[in-house]
């Protein structure tokens, strides 16, 4: 690391810190010629490969700007897309890949998209599972019935259980 000061190559780091979001490391460096402190901040490279084969950083503003259409009319908010962009690039940060295929951030924004609204969801997944004909929303809206008793059973249990105490 070059001092920004003297441009001598070597520096001294003196303290280190992780962004408030975890996506970063900032680090307070010392150059040992000239003795003044400078900062650096270091993050992590996350490539998306298009259909195209070029690759490009990923960016949290196209995840949210591609849910946003499928959001339209529906009662999400800004924060709610910002929080679902930062859940999926944690996800796909937790694979430890370097590199993913443009089709799989599609992939990834599904699950928590669901969680925020399933009409959002619906129009979402019928372009990233190429829903072809009635039957295959008629399939997921099954699903996300069947997935919405279970979790009704499952809340209805633990109201349902008495407390030792």
């Amino acid at each position: 690391m070059y001092c920004p000061f003297c441009r001598n190559p070597d520096s001294r780091v003196v303290d280190s810190r992780m962004a408030d979001d975890g996506s970063a490391i900032r680090r307070r460096r010392q150059c040992p010629e000239c003795g003044r402190r400078f900062t650096t901040v270091e993050t992590t490279s996350l490539t998306v490969i298009k259909r195209s084969g070029v690759g490009e950083p990923f960016s949290r503003s196209k995840v949210i700007n591609g849910v946003r259409k499928a959001c339209q009319g529906r009662p999400v908010t800004e924060d709610d897309l910002a929080m679902l962009a930062q859940e999926v690039e944690e996800t796909i940060r937790a694979s430890g890949a370097a590199e993913i295929d443009a089709h799989e951030v599609g992939l990834a924004i599904l699950s928590p998209l669901q969680k925020l609204d399933e009409v959002a969801y619906l129009r979402f997944a019928s372009v990233y599972q190429a829903f072809e004909s009635l039957e295959d929303f008629e399939t997921a809206i099954a699903i996300l019935r069947h997935e919405a008793e279970v979790e009704a059973k499952a809340a209805k249990g633990k109201n349902s259980e008495k407390s030792p105490l």
